[in-house]
């Protein structure tokens, strides 16, 4: 079992940042792929960015790439996402997510794991 714990949301100006930060606790944090998605009110969960066990590997949604980075550090079982330039349309509830297997990060069902989300609001 994975316990994932979501901070660092909140109210935002467009334009400005936040980063979020996910702990991890009861397995070995170096055995996961961690994604982070997002729900806006009233849609579908979606892909946000993952990074590989050890951070040679990262990938982005279209509409995040070169604004928002992941990152993580293992020895303090955390994984981050630096949200930069924010819009409006980055409102939304935003969850980690942990994998230990293999398959495409990009979608949700390979992630075995969620935390309860922390809320990020973009005002204009």
């Amino acid at each position: 079992q994975v316990q994932l714990v979501e901070s660092g949301g909140g109210l935002v100006q467009a334009g400005g940042s936040l980063r979020l930060s996910c702990a991890a606790s009861g397995r070995t944090f170096s055995s996961f792929t961690m994604g982070w998605f997002r729900q806006a009110s009233g849609k579908e969960r979606e892909f946000v960015a993952f990074i590989s066990k050890f951070g040679s590997t990262t990938n982005y949604a279209d509409s995040v790439k070169g604004r928002f980075t992941i990152s993580r550090d293992n020895a303090k079982n955390t994984v981050y996402l630096q949200m930069n330039s924010l819009k409006t349309e980055d409102t939304a509830v935003y969850y980690c997510a942990a994998d230990d297997g293999v398959g495409i990060h990009t979608l949700t069902a390979p992630y075995d794991y969620w935390g309860q989300g922390t809320q990020v609001t973009v005002s204009s």
